[in-house]
């Protein structure tokens, strides 16, 4: 079984709460169990260097207020684990958390920036971004990875199980 993990925190790269615990583990628990088992996260700066061994998988754009978006694949730092990333630098590349801008309030274009993680876990769903790989499920963790499985939903030829 192939399984995608969507999130925005992963454990050492990103923390603000457990969350990050969470994605961290379970995906790699999983793979010890003999699921295939990958991680989709946005091209947040510390994400972006800390994966090791990226390739480009596609490229595409505009979409989202991004111009250009790569996405690009490689090795999670502690599990070893196949990591999906969204590099799209006028969303992702900033500093603060994930969340909030370093004063403290909401990015203004988080709903932006979070239907892009969804969207992309949903096209990764059908095959069409990464033809040498398809989730048979897919794992939207938290409300940024929420509109994952409404995306997968609006696709009629879609078998793929959302979490």
């Amino acid at each position: 079984m192939r399984v995608l993990h969507v999130a925005v925190e992963i454990y050492p790269l990103v923390k603000t709460g457990g969350l990050a615990d969470v994605v961290a583990a379970l995906p790699p628990a999983l793979a010890a169990r003999g699921l295939d088992t990958r991680v989709l996260l946005p091209g947040l700066p510390a994400i972006l260097n800390g994966v090791s061994e990226q390739k480009r998988v596609i490229r595409f754009g505009p979409a989202f207020g991004a111009a250009v978006i790569t996405l690009r694949i490689g090795r999670l730092p502690d599990s070893g684990l196949i990591a999906y990333i969204i590099d799209a630098p006028y969303l992702y590349r900033r500093d603060g958390n994930p969340y909030l801008g370093p004063d403290g309030h909401d990015w203004r274009d988080n709903h932006r920036r979070f239907a892009l993680l969804g969207w992309v876990a949903a096209h990764l769903a059908t095959g069409e971004l990464d033809r040498n790989w398809q989730p048979d499920v897919v794992h939207a963790h938290d409300w940024h990875a929420g509109l994952a499985p409404a995306y997968i939903a609006q696709n009629p030829a879609s078998h793929t199980a959302t979490v």
